[in-house]
C-alpha cells in the first residue's frame, strides 16, 4: 500500500524514479488514492503538467506504472478509464502505452 507516500506526479523523471522505487519495494501498482488509480492520476498529471507549463507531454510516470503491471484497463471508482484520460488530454503517448499493453494482455489470455 502506498499511502501518503505516493510522489507528486509532474510528469517528469525524478516523479517516475519515487515512483519506480516504491512499486520496487511491493507497493500496488493498481492502488486508488483520492478517487483515482495511480495510473488514471499519472495520465492526469502529465497532461494537465503539459497544459500548465507549455512543455510537451510525457510518459515517464505512465510507462513505470505499466512496467511494474498495472492495469491499463483498470476504472477509476468514478468509471474513468486510463484511456478515457488519455484521450481527454489527447496524450497519444500514453494513449499508444497503453493500447500497447491491452494487446499483450489479450493475447495472453488468449494463450
Amino acid at each position: 500500500m502506498i499511502n501518503n507516500r505516493v510522489p507528486t506526479f509532474t510528469g517528469e523523471g525524478p516523479d517516475a524514479e519515487a515512483l519506480a522505487r516504491l512499486l520496487a519495494a511491493g507497493s500496488d501498482p493498481d492502488e486508488v488514492i483520492s478517487n483515482m488509480t495511480l495510473l488514471t492520476h499519472a495520465i492526469d498529471a502529465e497532461g494537465d503538467g503539459a497544459l500548465q507549463s507549455g512543455q510537451p507531454l510525457t510518459v515517464h510516470t505512465t510507462a513505470v506504472l505499466l512496467a511494474f503491471g498495472a492495469d491499463p484497463e483498470l476504472a477509476d471508482p468514478d468509471g474513468r478509464t486510463p484511456m478515457d484520460m488519455a484521450d481527454h488530454y489527447g496524450h497519444d503517448l500514453a494513449m499508444k502505452l497503453l493500447q500497447t499493453h491491452i494487446s499483450r494482455r489479450a493475447r495472453t489470455r488468449c494463450a
